[in-house]
Order: structure tokens, then C-alpha cells, then sequence
């Protein structure tokens, strides 16, 4: 017979259960509380379609999804974008295909593009909470690759790992000696960095010749050795110097055609049309290794090299983007992989450097560990980079804001010797003259810490803001590379006034990207310099103004021009690493060697890899890097190509 405690509590739970279900309430996790299943959450769901954004690598992307019930979504139409053509822009469409055909906001980031591929994500995220789907849910589902558990093997003479300049290079050569090549991409894009670079520097090409500008080889090559402390290949810099004139004839006859510019008296060569660029290269890979009954392979990255008993590289494994492991036997590798900018890591430990990677995102370093795992030598001079512009932080935020040019003030100030630079400390730490050369500014700077920053007064503003850049006596056009001031070159000019140059400046400050103090004591303690430290190199650098003789660093009398009063700014600037110089050490052969300097058998590298033969700690050319790139690529895979088939 039940107790009369049993009965009460009986008609306590059936009295509890029904005021839930007058309340609206519902058991969860065992507790009491309020109703969240995702059938209500799907109740509260709107079909539609709806507009979502996210800050991308570039700028904002914006998007139309289109959503229909239950969570599920029918379309994505990205509205507008201004990721990296080619790369970014590839890679929102590949993230939006994915999205749609497997119904899933869990999905990988592009190889290369992951800044662009993550933000095409939170867009489509941002307009699915819009129309109160579950996101949540369609983050919990898995995205399965139909090829893990599987392997391809392929057979070649030549296998190419990286298809930037050097790699499509050694491929195209190798092919044209009679070479069955593979050359593998982890990205989808066909070029690397040569699609974003300007010019490059092939030492007495015929055009160069025809135009009437001839190096002297002889000086070209002492001088080099000497400005590099001797601490380089002197085989490796004469066969530069000497043999990339004919590049420039071979990539004319291959479709891929420069135009020569005296710069100042440097033979650069300026490349096609940027977006001609990545379609000539695959022609030239179709041409050629296509042709040959070779392959080329996208989405596909490399993961470790095959070797032998006797420790010889006979092959790659490597990783395609369904996740299928493809194997490929050869005799020759060649590493071209581009180095490891990308990774901050391994670009902090290596050379101190904490700045801005210019490069591309996906140069990890993955060939450079692959290659030292099989015997290859880590380089003496191993973690010089290519430190190469000066940036200001703010400018692509004040680029939401303001027209380009207006945008681009802070950093136009930055490339100009007539204002005063100082360390994150307040120090003064050179002659500001290093500004009007690119490799001069970005090492000074770079040896200096993690940025500096260019100090500016209101007076100095006002000038500029009635006379323009004659305002603070400018020498010249502040030397941006061409592709910065592209989209304003009308206004580029040395008396165009600077409209809304206070706005712009208070803007920076705002943003984050830079400093105000109405004294120079509040400045300091604004951009977090030690007070004293700066107070003294301003004071020294304002009676210099005053007597013309800078006793510190020497800068001339024509640069030194007074500061005016306050308010004061100061500019972050940092300097913009373009990719790493080297990580392998190679013969003129473009064998890598090990440790006793004897060639790793199989192994070839070319293109940024190797190039650490021709610098000591860091990179000093102008041109040279994209030069270099086409011309080891070139010469490289005709030996990688001779030692394949016994030639």
C-alpha cells in the first residue's frame, strides 16, 4: 500500500508537469528550464534571402545567402570582394561551392588563402544568423574527403614541387631536355609570388644591350662578394650574373615577355600584365611538360621525399585536396616551394623579424623541413629575408574611410627623409636619407625592432595640406612601389594639396594605428615610448633643425626641416617582408648538399630555397629575387633533367 508521502509527491510532479506545459517549459540536461530544441530554433527560422559580411585579407567580402527550410542553404552569391585576384578571389568561390554542397560551415580553409577562405565563412555565417538558422548546426557537420584511405602512384623523371616562377621554370626545361615531369601545386593557382611581383633583374639582356645600358660584369660580381662580406657562393653570383640575360630571351620565347626599364641605372625588366600572368604560365607548362606526357597537379601538397637504402631522393609523397595519397616515383626532385615566410614563427626564431609577411601565405616552410630530413645542410647563413617596403599600419583601415590617396598619407610620409623616425623606445636610430632606398629603410628599420615610428606635428600637416609634399620640402616622389599608388597616380604629385589631412591623421589614431599627444611628453606616453628617452632625441633632433649639422647620424642640412608646433603624431610603420632568402644549401648544379657539402642524390632546389648562396644574412638586390627565380628555375631543371636521364 503506497505511503501518504509517496501520494503527495505523486501530485507534486503531476501539478509541476502541468504548469510547464502552461508555461511553455521543457526538460533539458535533467534541469528545468527554458525551451531551446532546434525545432523551436527552426520554428523561429525565416526563409529568405539575406546579406552577410566579413572582413577579408583585402577588404570586405559581402554576400547574398539564400535560405530555405529546414537550416538548409539553396544559394550564396558573394556581392562584392577585393581579395587577391587569382588567389583570394579563387578561393571564395571553392569555399562558397563547398558550403552549398555539403551543407556545412565546417569547411577547410584554401591552401594559401586562408585569411580570404575564413572570412568568405563568417559571411555566410553572419547572414545565416540574420535569418535565425542553426549555426551551430551546420558547424557540427563533418565534411568527409572521399580519398582518405586511398593512394595513386604515378612514374616520372622529374618531379617539381612548387609551381611559382622557379618551379614552372625547372619544369618547362626539364620537359623541353626530354624529361617526363610532374610538377606538383598545393594551391589551385599557377605562378606564386611572381603573379603579385613588379620587375626583375636579367644582368645584360638583349634589351637591356639594345637600350644602351651594359653592366660590368667583372665590377657587378666584386662588388657584390664584397657587400656581402664574402660570406656567399662566388660560383653561384657569377652564373646569376652572367647566364639570366639569356633568361629574358628564353621566357620572350616562351610567350612570357617583359619590358626592359633603366631604373636609375639598374636593368630591370617589368613583368606582363598581372592578369596575363598565371594563363601564360600554364601555357607554357601545357607546351611543354603536357606535351612531354608530364602532368600538372593542383591542390596537391607535399609531404615527404622517398628515398632509398643508400639514402638517394627517388620520389614525393604527397596530399590532394580529397585527401587521396598520391606517390610519385622519379629520379630527380626539385624543390621549389618558396621558402617560409608564411610561418612567424619559424621567421622570429630565425631572424628576430616580427613585421609584415608580403609574401604568400602558404610558404611554410614544408620543402625546407622535407629536404633537411633527408641529409640536406641547414645553411650557416640560414633566416635572412627579403625585407623589401615600408608600410603604415593604418592605411586598410583608413582605406574604409577615405579615398586611396587620402588613405595613403601616413605612408606616403613614411618613404620621406625630411621627418623624424624613431624606435618603439623614442630613440632617433638613423639617418632618415635610408627612406629613399627601399632595402636601406626596410634593414634599419627592421634591425631597429618590431616597427618605428615617423613623427609629424600639426604645423607639418598644414603644410602639407596648402603646398602638398613641397610643403616639408620632399625631395622627390616618395618611393612607392608602382602598385601602391596605381589607382591615384593623377594626384601622385609633388604639389597636390592633402585635403582632410588633420581628419585623416585623428582617423589613424583612432583606429588604433597610431598615436596624438598635444606635447611631446604626451605623445611618449601615448605610443608607450620611454619619456625621457624621446624628449632627449627630439630636443637633439630640433636643434639640429635649427643649426643644420646633425651630430648623431649626419643627415643633410636639405633634409633637416623645423617640426612646428604640436599637436604631434607619430606613424606606425613596419617594414614588409617579401619571402625568405634560403634554407638550402646548393652547387652550381642546383644540387642540394648535405652536411659534408656532397649532393644529396635526387635532390635539386631553385628559386628562394637556394637562394641564400648569393646573400649573407639578408637580401640586398632590387629584382634580383623574381630574376633569380626564372633563371636557377631555367638552369636547374635542365640538370635536374640531365641527371634523370643520365645526360
Amino acid at each position: 500500500m503506497r505511503s501518504k508521502r509517496f501520494n503527495k509527491m505523486l501530485m507534486l510532479s503531476i501539478c509541476i508537469v502541468l504548469v510547464a506545459a502552461m508555461f511553455g517549459w521543457g526538460w533539458q540536461s535533467g534541469k528545468l528550464g527554458n525551451r531551446s530544441s532546434k525545432a523551436e530554433a527552426a520554428s523561429e527560422f525565416k526563409a529568405g534571402t539575406y546579406t552577410g559580411e566579413a572582413e577579408g585579407k583585402d577588404g570586405v567580402i559581402q554576400v547574398k545567402v539564400t535560405m530555405e527550410q529546414p537550416d538548409r542553404i539553396k544559394d550564396i552569391e558573394i556581392v562584392s570582394q577585393t581579395e587577391t585576384e587569382g588567389l583570394g578571389d579563387s578561393a571564395l568561390n571553392k569555399i562558397k561551392e563547398q558550403i552549398l554542397e555539403n551543407q556545412s560551415l565546417a569547411i577547410d580553409a584554401v591552401s594559401g588563402a586562408s585569411l580570404s577562405s575564413e572570412a568568405m565563412l563568417k559571411a555566410v555565417e553572419d547572414a545565416v544568423k540574420k535569418a535565425g538558422g542553426d549555426v551551430n548546426a551546420l558547424k557540427s557537420v563533418s565534411v568527409k574527403k572521399p580519398g582518405v584511405g586511398k593512394t595513386e602512384k604515378l612514374q616520372a623523371d622529374v618531379v617539381v614541387v612548387g609551381a611559382g616562377a622557379s618551379g614552372v621554370s625547372a619544369a618547362v626545361t626539364a620537359a623541353d631536355k626530354g624529361a617526363k615531369v610532374v610538377i606538383i601545386e598545393k594551391t589551385g593557382v599557377i605562378g606564386g609570388a611572381s603573379n603579385l611581383s613588379w620587375a626583375g633583374k636579367f644582368y645584360n639582356s638583349s634589351a637591356a644591350v639594345s637600350s644602351g645600358l651594359k653592366v660590368n660584369v667583372e665590377q657587378e660580381i666584386s662588388n657584390w662578394i664584397v657587400n656581402n662580406h664574402w660570406r656567399v657562393d662566388a660560383a653561384a653570383i657569377r652564373q646569376y650574373i652572367t647566364k639570366s640575360g639569356d633568361t629574358y630571351d628564353w621566357l620572350k620565347s616562351k610567350g612570357y615577355v617583359t619590358t626592359f626599364m633603366n631604373f636609375g641605372g639598374e636593368q630591370l625588366h617589368v613583368l606582363p600584365a598581372y592578369s596575363t600572368r598565371e594563363q601564360t604560365l600554364r601555357k607554357m607548362l601545357a607546351a611543354s611538360v603536357e606535351k612531354n606526357g608530364g602532368k600538372v597537379i593542383t591542390e596537391t601538397t607535399a609531404k615527404k621525399l622517398m628515398t632509398d637504402a643508400k639514402g638517394a631522393v627517388t620520389g614525393v609523397v604527397a596530399e590532394k585536396a580529397d585527401g587521396t595519397t598520391l606517390e610519385i616515383s622519379a629520379k630527380s626532385v626539385v624543390m621549389a616551394t618558396g621558402g617560409y615566410a608564411g610561418n612567424k614563427e619559424m621567421v622570429k626564431e630565425a631572424f628576430g623579424f616580427e613585421g609584415v609577411n608580403g609574401g604568400l601565405a602558404q610558404n611554410i616552410g614544408e620543402g625546407l623541413k622535407m629536404s633537411w630530413a633527408v641529409g640536406a645542410k641547414v645553411p650557416d647563413n640560414f633566416g635572412g629575408q627579403m625585407l623589401h617596403q615600408t608600410l603604415a599600419r593604418g592605411t586598410s583601415n583608413l582605406k574604409k574611410q577615405y579615398s586611396s590617396f587620402e588613405a595613403t598619407y601616413p605612408m606616403m610620409l613614411s618613404y620621406l627623409p625630411t621627418l623624424m623616425n624613431v624606435g618603439p623606445s623614442g630613440a632617433r636610430f638613423r639617418d632618415e636619407a635610408a627612406t629613399l632606398t627601399a632595402v636601406a629603410a626596410a634593414n634599419t628599420s627592421a634591425f631597429n625592432g618590431p616597427y618605428h615610428l615617423v613623427i609629424v606635428s600639426q604645423s607639418q600637416l598644414k603644410a602639407l595640406e596648402a603646398k602638398g609634399m613641397n610643403g616639408i620640402k620632399a625631395p622627390g616622389l616618395p618611393g612607392l612601389p608602382p602598385e601602391f599608388y596605381a589607382d591615384f597616380t593623377e594626384q601622385f604629385k609633388l604639389d597636390t594639396p592633402w585635403k582632410n589631412v588633420v581628419s585623416v591623421f585623428d582617423s589613424m589614431v583612432k583606429n588604433g594605428d597610431g598615436f596624438k599627444g598635444n606635447t611631446i611628453e604626451e605623445l611618449a606616453k601615448n605610443a608607450g615610448m620611454d619619456a625621457e628617452v624621446f624628449k632627449e632625441a627630439f630636443n637633439k633632433y630640433t636643434q639640429a633643425t635649427k643649426t643644420g649639422v646633425d651630430t648623431e647620424f649626419g643627415k643633410s642640412k636639405d633634409y633637416l626641416q623645423p617640426m612646428g608646433d604640436g599637436p604631434y603624431y607619430a606613424i606606425i610603420a613596419e617594414i614588409n617582408n617579401l619571402g625568405s632568402v634560403g634554407g638550402l644549401l646548393v652547387n652550381p648544379k642546383f644540387q642540394v648538399l648535405n652536411d659534408k657539402r656532397v649532393p644529396v642524390q635526387g635532390l635539386y632546389a631553385v628559386g628562394l630555397e637556394s637562394e641564400g648562396v648569393l646573400f649573407n644574412d639578408t637580401y640586398v638586390g632590387n629584382g634580383v629575387g623574381i630574376g633569380y627565380s626564372f633563371t636557377s628555375g631555367r638552369l636547374g631543371g635542365e640538370n635536374a633533367a640531365a641527371g634523370a636521364l643520365g645526360k
